[in-house]
C-alpha cells in the first residue's frame, strides 16, 4: 500500500480487477498531461501520476477510483516526496471525514 497525504493507493490482483474496467470511460488528464487523483480546493495542488495509464473512476463522484499503470509511474505532489509506483492495477481511495450528519472526502 502506498499513501500521500490523503490518498491512499492499494496494489490489485489481476483477478480482482472489475471486468467493466476494460470498456470504462477513463478520467481525462490535466492541463500538464497527469492524471489527477486529488486536487487541493484551497492550494491548487494536486495528487497526480505521472506517466502512462489510465484512471477510472468507479460508482459515484466520490467513489473509489482504479488506476492501471502498464510501464509503472510516479505520484507526484508540490509538498510531499514523489511515490514510485511499480507497473500494474490500483484502487486509489481518498481519506473521509465525518461531519455531524454525513461523511465527506477530506478537503486540502
Amino acid at each position: 500500500m502506498y499513501r500521500q497525504g490523503d490518498v491512499l493507493i492499494m496494489p490489485l490482483n489481476e483477478s480482482a480487477v472489475p471486468d467493466s474496467a476494460a470498456h470504462a470511460p477513463s478520467v481525462a488528464r490535466d492541463a500538464r498531461g497527469r492524471l489527477v487523483l486529488a486536487l487541493g480546493e484551497v492550494t491548487g495542488h494536486a495528487h497526480a501520476v505521472q506517466g502512462p495509464g489510465r484512471l477510472i473512476r468507479e460508482a459515484g463522484a466520490t467513489g473509489p477510483m482504479l488506476l492501471h499503470l502498464p510501464e509503472g509511474g510516479r505520484v507526484v505532489h508540490e509538498e510531499h516526496a514523489a511515490i514510485g509506483l511499480p507497473k500494474g492495477w490500483y484502487r486509489v481511495v481518498r481519506q473521509r471525514e465525518y461531519v455531524p450528519g454525513s461523511v465527506r472526502i477530506v478537503a486540502d
